[in-house]
């Protein structure tokens, strides 16, 4: 079986390609195969290969004081979902171009999977305000699935996500507001955003969509999570799509 990880930490980076390089190599090493992502903000892996050389690159990784706090997400797979292994440093590990909302800065706050599943059971958060799921992924992924009943945006960009969320901004006033994305990035650096511009009523959902399968599974969530390899999507119990390497999934 291929182990599957995607994995984010911000933290200040002086040498980001530095950094890069000497990921790159380390990953190269062992025959990992996707893409390592480092910016001055931070560092986001999606990497896939065999179980233990994989999860040893992570301690490694971690052994970096910097990075001790690096969490995983994983899934498993029987092909190789990517194609080949690249590193690419950037200004931003996810571009957003609004820099208030950076999480060097501070951290936004966040509600757990659990405490999330519990809340859409109930109908309301603990102190009986509405909840308002707010999905912070583009059209083509929140096409193949999202939270019932969650508020979509009709983006192709994640910087298109202020001016789309502006007609909306009114009706959330009252509720709590839980912005969500595959494993985190987006949903937190939304949450900054949206709190430095006058929102005190959000939340990121503690580890995105895929963190929530993994401690909840499906619980108010229809379809899949779409990832960015050849498997496409994944359902609740981390199942992919497509289970095929990339030359296969495109034939």
């Amino acid at each position: 079986m291929i182990l599957n990880i995607a994995a984010y930490h911000f933290t200040p980076i002086d040498d980001p390609q530095a950094l890069a390089d000497r990921l790159l190599e380390g990953a190269a090493d062992i025959g990992l195969r996707g893409t390592i992502l480092v910016a001055p903000e931070g560092l986001n892996l999606f990497l896939a290969g065999e179980v233990e050389p994989l999860r040893a690159y992570l301690a490694t990784v971690r052994s970096d004081t910097r990075f001790a706090g690096l969490l995983a997400k994983e899934s498993f797979s029987r092909a190789m979902p990517f194609g080949r292994l690249k590193a690419k440093v950037k200004p931003e590990i996810i571009t957003f171009r609004h820099p208030q909302a950076s999480p060097l800065a501070r951290r936004a706050p966040a509600v757990a999977p659990e405490t999330l599943a519990r809340w859409l059971d109930q109908g309301h958060d603990d102190a009986g305000k509405p909840v308002v799921l707010l999905d912070t992924r583009n059209e083509e992924e929140f096409g193949y699935g999202s939270f019932a009943g969650a508020l979509t945006l009709p983006i192709t960009d994640f910087t298109e996500l202020p001016q789309a969320l502006a007609p909306h901004r009114p009706a959330l006033a009252d509720a709590t507001v839980v912005s969500f994305c595959t494993g985190g990035v987006r949903c937190e650096k939304a949450a900054l955003w949206m709190a430095d511009t006058g929102m005190d009523n959000v939340l990121q959902l503690d580890g995105g969509i895929l963190g929530y399968f993994e401690r909840v599974g499906g619980r108010h969530y229809q379809g899949r999570c779409f990832v960015f390899d050849s498997r496409l999507a994944l359902d609740p119990q981390l199942q992919p799509l497509h289970d095929a390497t990339p030359t296969e999934a495109h034939a």
